[in-house]
């Protein structure tokens, strides 16, 4: 019988052997179950050593159940989904995985700038259609000399910024509240509040966590601020952006185009109003996707289980409190 028993909430890689492999290292049993509801998640975890989650709700009345859980782990960056106080007060480590992905995301948010750029979308739909010489009727604008905005300047971001730097852009500016500016100026940017930055900028992505106080941080106020020609590009946090106030600004030619890989709520419904525009480019919340950023995230989400099992600290650490507690 194995020491420990690590539950893996929800499914969606189509192996778990890195998990498998990882956690064998230190005699643990995975344990994979299917949870859609915080009640099913209670279920499952009760009896766990180790937890891993991808989106099930690990809220506080699924953490007050659970009997021996030590350590937490959630596939991405983003642990909105679950309790961290109540995990906190209950002495669970909470882990994340970050950095994995960076070349990915910063690859994808650049790939959507660039088809909102070239109009690449909607070109492709209308030369399927029979058009041609489409020219004047979606005038295009060189991407040299204009003005790119970074909302959050983390590790992401910063990949973008080193991308873009050989497409000859006039200037680079960056809100971030938490980054100084004396770190910002020496990478060739130049920090600014967010309602210059949205009101200077030709292009803006956005690489901000979700937070209470970031929830819809562009919403119809910001929009009047961006100019008419302006791109938006989120590949973050899909309720950053007030989806009505996107979807208006976008029907309203308040800004130009968008590229969207995040949506509230995810998936979008069906009648997703941004379905019904053409100039939006829409992907899957796919920016972290490639096949090496996918087993990099496996294992270093498992290997986070494994070192608080064997009395170490995981690698990325949410709630850094408990283990100076232990």
């Amino acid at each position: 019988m194995a020491k420990f028993k690590v539950v893996i909430t929800d499914l969606g890689y189509q192996s778990y052997q890195p998990e498998k492999d990882e956690l064998a290292k230190v005699d643990a049993e995975v344990v994979l179950a299917e949870c859609s509801t915080e009640q099913e998640v209670a279920q499952a975890c009760k009896d766990a050593d180790g937890v891993i989650t991808r989106a099930a709700p690990v809220g506080a009345d699924a953490i007050g159940q659970m009997e021996k859980c030590r350590v937490i782990s959630r596939y991405g960056v983003g642990v909105d989904n679950v309790d961290i106080p109540a995990a906190t007060a209950k002495g669970i480590v909470v882990a994340n995985v970050r950095d994995y992905y960076n070349e990915e995301v910063s690859d994808h948010a650049l790939a959507l700038l660039l088809a909102c750029v070239r109009r690449i979308s909607s070109r492709d739909r209308q030369v399927r259609a029979g058009m041609w010489d489409i020219g004047a009727k979606e005038p295009i604008y060189r991407i040299a000399g204009k003005t790119l905005g970074l909302i959050g300047y983390g590790a992401i971001a910063r990949t973008l910024h080193r991308k873009v730097k050989g497409f000859n852009l006039a200037e680079v500016l960056v809100y971030d509240p938490y980054v100084p500016a004396e770190q910002i100026a020496p990478a060739g940017a130049k920090s600014v509040e967010l309602d210059e930055l949205l009101n200077r900028s030709d292009y803006i992505s956005i690489h901000a966590p979700l937070t209470d106080s970031t929830r819809h941080m562009i919403g119809e106020k910001q929009f009047e601020m961006m100019k008419p020609t302006a791109i938006l590009v989120n590949t973050s946090r899909g309720p950053l952006v007030d989806p009505d106030a996107l979807y208006n600004a976008l029907k309203n030619g308040q800004i130009a185009s968008a590229g969207i890989d995040v949506y509230e709520p995810e998936p979008p419904q069906k009648d997703c109003k941004l379905f019904e525009l053409d100039n939006v480019v829409l992907t899957d919340h796919a920016g972290w996707y490639s096949e090496e950023s996918q087993l990099a995230l496996q294992q270093l989400a498992a290997r986070n289980v494994a070192l608080v099992l064997s009395g170490r600290e995981p690698l990325y650490c949410v709630n850094p409190e408990v283990i100076k507690k232990q």
